[in-house]
């Protein structure tokens, strides 16, 4: 037995077709069967390399118990948050608001006509600590809305009330002056950085590419080094068990403070940033480890995710064989039968990537570097020359070794705004070291995406096995624009700025028609949600507002109108109080006001004649 996402596009809907759920795609069927059974909706969001999203269906939505419940009780409606980011965005705003936290799996109990009353994130098949179980909290609220209407209705009003005045643009009290926005942000944030382990806040602990890149475009705003403490954390990352010491590229966050256990799935966007981060790194410096580390994740990306047509993958899951991780996590015995052969490789590598007996994630081990290659070498009994060149045969052996294991699922999904910070990531980083790979395979993706999801009318978000789904929101235009520009930049070709310029209009027209000049993540004419979503603040990845101000500051300087960038001064003075309050929350937002308070640079066009010296 399927259910109806067995014809959705998206995998990570298609992953729940063979739950005993009767799952609904999110639609106006949805809404028409709620309204006409007088059901309440259940609303589960998440995203296809999620693992706490595969352990709540393990545990519920594959319990036939369970899944009866919610089948007499509501109508049940999956949503892929990277397909739908406006439908996530709505309803994890609600979410914090009713609980003070959020994350995936979302799960949000909805009112037939879409407003939420009820929601959070993973819940367990049994009570635990303190958290009600999925079957007691399916019970309590659908008796709520049957039994105690009046009380589910207030709750439903008051908590649009919440979100329509949330996301209202604040107007501003005047003029803002961007210096005096990032020079405070810099401290705060350097300040914020921990001076053991690197990154912000503690456990758990995300990169934060995007403060990272302000504080590193600060830094070469000066014309000094990397701040120290920014090294120290790209060192610690690149040195912890978030970072494939294989493979190249980079897990999404880890458990602990000291980068060592992460949450395995590897996200494009993550791999994108943190290469341009390194990439930004290594400029400032000419470091050659930041190089490298900038180098290998996108001979990751290009290697793992790039699809035949020229467009990346979303992402890799984090599970294989039916266990978090394992297809990245080694013994001493795997080791040595891996290298079997090599006696220097097999030292230097346990050495190395401190792989010991007993392991340091339940009971095997996750490769990262505890020691400097000198300390490791002397360990192993090797001269340090030998011993990089023994641990480069042992990264190819394990690598081939690895390669005949179970594969983590890889979700197949083509997103604008994903594959356009990739773009933009490989156009820098090539265009700075000479890779001209990267800048051809940057062109081929971004001819991928303007023929394909973006030809359409109106332009789509997502493309998979030649179909698209989901009308382009926000970031998908603004990401897209920055990327084109940093291409021209990379190649000089004159067609990329001409598909930037084109690309700005109608961003402008279908998404900033807002009065205060604040801009909204749906277009004018899109789906109608409860409230029309507005995130400003970052993620793991840059806001659509963030985006959309960079590309206007970008486009207004390179085509002489000023009148774009008074606009992105407009909307960055909305959010000015919100930066100064979370700065980490607005890294690219943050980097663009630093643009905007140095002025315009003048731009100096060099040709291939000139590289070349002729």
């Amino acid at each position: 037995m399927t259910n109806r996402l067995a014809d959705a596009t998206s995998p990570y809907l298609r992953q729940h077709a063979h739950n005993p759920v009767d799952w609904l795609p999110w639609g106006a069927e949805a809404f028409a069967r709620a309204r006409a059974e007088d059901r309440p909706l259940l609303v589960s969001i998440g995203y296809s390399a999620c693992h706490w999203c595969h352990v709540m269906e393990r545990e519920s939505f594959d319990d036939p118990e369970t899944a009866a419940l919610m089948n007499e009780r509501f109508v049940c409606v999956k949503v892929d948050r990277e397909e739908r980011p406006d439908v996530d965005a709505v309803y994890m705003r609600a979410v914090q608001a009713l609980t003070g936290h959020g994350g995936w799996p979302l799960t949000v109990f909805l009112t037939p006509d879409g407003r939420p009353y009820y929601g959070g994130t993973y819940f367990p098949p049994q009570p635990r600590h303190g958290v009600p179980s999925f079957r007691q909290v399916l019970r309590a609220v659908s008796d709520a809305y049957r039994q105690r209407p009046d009380e589910v209705e207030r709750a439903a009003a008051e908590l649009l009330d919440v979100l329509e005045r949330s996301l209202a643009p604040r107007q501003p009290s005047g003029d803002v002056d961007p210096a005096g926005l990032v020079e405070p942000a810099e401290a705060a944030l350097t300040a914020s950085l921990d001076p053991v382990h690197g990154g912000f806040g503690g456990a758990p602990k995300f990169p934060q590419a995007l403060a990272l890149e302000f504080l590193l475009v600060r830094a070469r705003r000066r014309g000094g080094g990397v701040p120290p403490a920014v090294a120290n954390t790209l060192d610690r990352m690149a040195a912890g068990g978030i970072h494939d010491h294989l493979a190249g590229g980079f897990h999404r966050y880890t458990v602990d403070t000291a980068w060592l256990v992460p949450h395995f799935e590897k996200m494009l966007y993550d791999n994108a940033l943190l290469a341009r981060v390194y990439g930004l790194a290594a400029r400032i410096d000419g470091t050659s480890r930041w190089r490298a580390v900038a180098e290998r994740t996108l001979d990751y990306v290009l290697a793992d995710l790039r699809h035949a047509a020229g467009g990346f993958f979303a992402a890799r899951d984090a599970d294989s064989e039916g266990e978090e991780g394992r297809f990245y996590l080694w013994t001493p015995d795997e080791i040595g039968d891996a290298l079997a052969g090599d006696e220097a490789a097999r030292r230097i590598a346990l050495a190395a990537w401190g792989v010991r007996a007993g392991g340091n994630f339940e009971g095997r081990s996750i490769l990262h570097r505890p020691q400097p290659l000198e300390a490791a070498a002397a360990e192993a009994g090797l001269d340090v020359g030998e011993a990089g060149r023994a641990l480069e045969r042992a990264r190819t052996r394990l690598l081939e070794v690895r390669a005949q294991r179970p594969q983590p699922f890889r979700d197949e999904k083509v997103i604008v705004s994903w594959n356009a910070l990739t773009i933009r990531a490989l156009a820098e980083v090539g265009g700075a070291f000479a890779r001209t790979d990267y800048v051809e395979a940057a062109a081929r993706a971004a001819r991928f995406l303007l023929a394909g999801p973006f030809a359409e009318r109106p332009p789509r978000r997502v493309w998979i096995d030649g179909h698209t789904a989901a009308d382009a929101v926000l970031e998908d235009y603004a990401a897209l624009g920055n990327a084109l520009i940093s291409l021209h930049e990379a190649t000089l070709e004159p067609r990329w700025l001409e598909e930037a310029r084109a690309l700005i209009e109608v961003m402008l027209e279908r998404f900033g028609d807002d009065p205060t000049g604040a801009f909204h993540d749906t277009a004018a004419d899109a789906e109608t949600l409860v409230v029309r979503p507005r995130d400003v603040q970052d993620g793991a990845q840059p806001s659509g507002t963030a985006l959309a101000v960079e590309l206007l500051v970008r486009g207004g300087r390179l085509f002489g109108r000023p009148e774009w960038e008074a606009r992105a001064r407009r909307a960055l003075a909305l959010e000015a109080a919100s930066l100064e309050r979370w700065p980490t929350a607005f890294g690219r937002l943050l980097t663009v006001a630093d643009a905007l308070a140095a002025g315009p640079a003048e731009i100096v066009l060099v040709g291939p004649a000139d590289r070349d010296g002729g």
